[in-house]
């Protein structure tokens, strides 16, 4: 049982020495204040033979850590990482429950993607986690490689809306106060965690969907989201199942945000990408692709955030394609030409932290699905992404993984193919449309 060692994208957040296969959080929250009590208890395991291990948690204090129920030699809570001393070395796979009582007022953290992490709205919250937002609000492991399962049982103000990863398993009222308890029984990793709490409509959508949104944006948010259950059908097609069982929920704040944002099951927007137009919804469709690329198939280094991205890019051309718009292969010369305009000193495989959310990455990663689909066509094009997202499903990849299934499925390398688009900085030229359309298989307009 190993983890990959520190990452250099997140300097100073070395592996601490667990590996975590259940959050149970309890969290008591007040809204006007800001104000959180909270206890934590982390199902683990040793990773390695150690006497001390690590979670990261920061801007808040912790009152009490217990170790199987018992207070272990000593702990501190230092630079944002809360080190644990047991007082004995125990063997690498051996479990360890560790319970940690901590609150306080929380905050975002800042950093090199500006703010991220716990950040008060106008009236209630939004928890954007990604990369390393997670311990702003719970103290975990915050590796992307390390998922876990989630309890996470909220207790705030009667009147709003509490909102988390997974399924809802109860809502109980008591002296004013409302008590949310939910599972989220498929492995996320931390920085997918999150916690949405708002003066809220709740909306169903179709096809097992969801929206939450102020009362004063229903209208705009119902048309804006209305095509979601088609998108849904489409990226099934596509990509395979949807991959979680509590479903979709889109989240609409009062609040405008810069970017939407995706996590485990649901996905965020701010009041600015509702015009009731429709004019995010290239935006709806990238958020909804990440449930399949991101979530249920996570990275376990972010050099790698290209099979997050570059994949959600590419379903947002896929939807173009397939409602009237223009057809995929359209979108990637139009790209492709902008691109061509652009410095070409990103290594999109291995963009550097400062670059992983670079809009470049974006797009090309999106190319070079594209240029895959050009090459081996239509039908072994889906097959791929179908047979990556089943062998993966809930699981942690890496490119390499990517390439290699890709050349299985395709019978042939595609190492060649992938690095020019993805470890060279010179722009590839995109290769030339099959005389058939790709190998289409009817399912979508062909290529053209």
């Amino acid at each position: 049982m190993t983890h990959p060692p520190e990452d250099p994208y997140l300097p100073g957040r070395p592996e601490g020495g667990l590996s975590v296969d259940r959050y149970e959080l309890e969290l008591d929250y007040r809204v006007a204040t800001n104000r959180l009590d909270a206890r934590a208890v982390v199902h683990a395991q040793a990773s390695r033979t150690l006497d001390r291990f690590s979670l990261d948690l920061r801007g808040l204090r912790v009152r009490q850590v217990l170790v199987g129920g018992k207070r272990p030699e000593r702990w501190a809570l230092h630079d944002g990482r809360l080190t644990v001393r047991l007082g004995r070395e125990v063997l690498a796979g051996t479990s360890l429950l560790v319970e940690v009582r901590y609150g306080g007022q929380p905050g975002p953290a800042r950093g090199p993607w500006g703010e991220v992490g716990w950040e008060e709205l106008e009236d209630g919250l939004i928890v954007a986690g990604q990369p390393d937002g997670a311990p702003t609000w719970f103290p975990c492991h915050d590796s992307p490689a390390d998922k876990a399962t989630f309890g996470v049982t909220v207790t705030a103000e009667a009147g709003y809306e509490v909102i988390t990863n997974g399924r809802l398993i109860s809502r109980t009222p008591r002296a004013g106060r409302v008590r949310w308890v939910y599972d989220q029984p498929e492995p996320m990793a931390p920085y997918l965690a999150t916690l949405q709490i708002g003066r809220y409509e709740r909306l169903a959508t179709g096809s097992g969907t969801e929206a939450l949104v102020p009362p004063r944006l229903e209208t705009a948010a119902l048309y804006d989201l209305g095509r979601q259950p088609e998108m849904i059908a489409l990226f099934e097609e596509r990509f395979g199942p949807y991959p979680f069982a509590a479903g979709y929920t889109v989240v609409v704040t009062d609040d405008v945000l810069e970017i939407p944002l995706e996590a485990q099951g649901l996905s965020v927007f701010g009041a600015n990408h509702m015009d009731g137009r429709r004019g995010s919804e290239r935006l709806v469709a990238h958020e909804l692709a990440h449930q399949w690329f991101g979530n249920s198939l996570t990275v376990g280094r972010w050099r790698d955030i290209w099979l997050h991205e570059g994949f959600a890019c590419y379903a947002e051309w896929l939807w173009s394609e397939r409602s009237g718009g223009w057809t995929a292969h359209r979108m990637a010369r139009s790209v492709r030409a902008r691109l061509s305009l652009l410095p070409q000193d990103l290594l999109i495989g291995d963009p550097g932290a400062a670059a992983m959310f670079d809009d470049r990455l974006y797009k090309r990663g999106a190319l070079t699905l594209h240029a895959l689909r050009l090459t081996v066509g239509d039908d072994v094009f889906f097959e791929i992404l179908r047979t990556w997202t089943a062998r993966y499903r809930h699981g942690t990849v890496s490119t390499e993984q990517f390439v290699a299934c890709a050349s299985e499925v395709a019978g042939t390398s595609l190492v060649l193919l992938v690095e020019s688009w993805l470890y060279r900085p010179a722009l590839p030229e995109l290769p030339p449309l099959p005389p058939s359309g790709g190998g289409s298989s009817g399912l979508v307009p062909r290529l053209g």
